[in-house]
């Protein structure tokens, strides 16, 4: 897959290609539909299949202070979407100058005079230009206009729940990992830089990897998780019970992520890690004593293994 950043790195010489925009966060299973249907015409026209997103997220830029949480970290993205047989990436810095462009201007801009569209794909919700003055209906007339088709994907719905980047944050948010495995297809992942703690873990006889996360990511609500830790290199993910929170026994302030992996001595420090998470085994607890947090502790590294077993 190429990667482009920003439209203008379309080659010279550039044909025809079929397109779909949108920010994916996530790549869900409604996004997989989507770029799915757009890798299938660009087989069947015989011509390129692009995937148009933006960086940073629009609501950033024209909201400032409402970035959503992030589902997937820009390198995650570009993994998935690439796994789906898309033959480039179009990552467009969405800045001040850009979201003021009209939806005309967007359309000229973007899909005819650098993508060259022959047909975009998008979602029935789908929005675009100044202020998202433009929908499909608009798409469609310069479309005609312009020479290039158009063509929705039905938003991916289970048990009447329309699956959406908004509907998995609230999930994440909320600690229903489960749910938000199913709507995205594969379990909710956390990616960030392992740095040391308190090391209190260690001294209670569970070393955990304390992971400094993106300002930004979606981090599962306070409690107990079961996940599995993915080290850079490494072919088998490991077992972890992972806690979420402020270590409330320890009247701790600051929200954490701390990952036990089940099985393992050595030193995670200055790792990249990754941990999907796979379970909510129970909330955030104080205790009065050690010994009832031990005793706990125990039980959740034993329910964590027979969640991943």
């Amino acid at each position: 897959m190429q990667r482009w950043r920003g439209y203008d790195a379309a080659p010279g010489g550039w044909g025809r290609s079929v397109v779909t925009i949108g920010v994916f966060d996530g790549v869900h299973k409604g996004h997989q539909a989507t770029i799915g249907h757009a890798v299938a015409r660009a087989r069947e026209l015989g011509v390129q299949s692009v995937v148009v997103t933006f960086d940073p997220h629009p609501a950033e830029v024209v909201r400032p202070g409402s970035h959503p949480a992030v589902l997937t970290e820009p390198a995650r993205k570009a993994e998935l979407i690439e796994a789906l047989g898309v033959d480039v990436l179009c990552v467009v810095p969405f800045s001040p100058e850009f979201s003021r462009l009209t939806a005309e201007q967007f359309v000229h801009d973007i899909l005819v005079e650098h993508l060259h569209a022959a047909l975009v794909v998008v979602g029935g919700n789908f929005r675009f230009g100044h202020r998202a003055a433009g929908d499909v209906a608009l798409l469609e007339r310069l479309g005609q206009t312009f020479g290039f088709g158009v063509e929705g994907s039905p938003l991916v719905a289970e048990d009447g729940t329309v699956f959406s980047s908004t509907y998995i944050r609230s999930c994440v948010d909320a600690g229903d990992v489960g749910a938000a495995a199913a709507a995205l297809g594969r379990p909710h992942r956390l990616e960030g830089v392992v740095v040391r703690g308190d090391q209190r873990g260690r001294e209670l006889g569970f070393p955990t990897a304390n992971l400094l996360c993106h300002r930004y990511a979606a981090v599962p609500a306070d409690g107990v998780y079961a996940a599995r830790l993915i080290r850079r290199g490494q072919h088998e993910p490991l077992m972890a019970a992972v806690s979420v929170g402020t270590n409330p026994t320890f009247s701790g302030r600051e929200r954490r992520v701390e990952a036990y992996a089940l099985d393992f001595s050595g030193d995670l420090y200055g790792e990249r890690l990754a941990l999907d998470f796979v379970a909510h085994l129970r909330g955030q607890i104080r205790y009065d004593s050690i010994e009832p947090l031990i005793a706990q502790m125990n039980q959740d590294v034993a329910r964590a293994r027979s969640a991943l077993a």
